[in-house]
């Protein structure tokens, strides 16, 4: 199970794009996400557009999964003199925590179009399964003969 522990993070993301400006290696800026169940696997995905493969980092320790991603600057020279500037550019960051009910052995990240999904499969002993009811009335007439 993804547990959520920061319910401020939106606000923190916002506030920091208004104040901070681009995201720096020691204070990244938050990506967007989003994150749901599919069957036996939690599915991830986060936005990067922009962002080549290799500028992305995953990280696993215990049970917090890491994501954090750079954006450059693609237009540079002598000649060139940016006239709108509105994609964000820097470091960005994320850090999911994740239930003891998942599989942080086997999560699949995959990157295309500027999505990041990650795959992160439910552990066996966490899937629902039925559980056998034995007849106790056949139990009891054993005991009583």
């Amino acid at each position: 199970m993804l547990m959520r522990t920061d319910p401020f993070r939106e606000l923190d993301r916002l506030a920091q794009q208004v104040f901070n400006g681009p995201g720096t290696w020691t204070r990244p800026t938050a990506m967007p996400m989003d994150a749901y169940r599919s069957g036996d696997e939690f599915v991830v995905a986060f936005d990067l557009p922009g962002v080549s493969a290799e500028a992305i980092e995953l990280d696993v320790e215990r049970n917090v999964l890491t994501v954090k991603a750079e954006r450059r600057p693609t237009i540079t020279g002598d000649n060139v003199e940016m006239q709108v500037a509105e994609r964000p550019l820097g470091v960005f960051s994320r850090q999911l925590f994740l239930g003891d009910t998942l599989d942080t052995e086997h999560i699949q990240a995959a990157y295309d179009a500027g999505v990041l999904t990650l795959r992160i499969p439910v552990l066996e002993k966490a899937k629902p399964r039925k559980i056998a009811i034995t007849n106790t009335e056949q139990d009891v007439k054993q005991i009583n003969a």
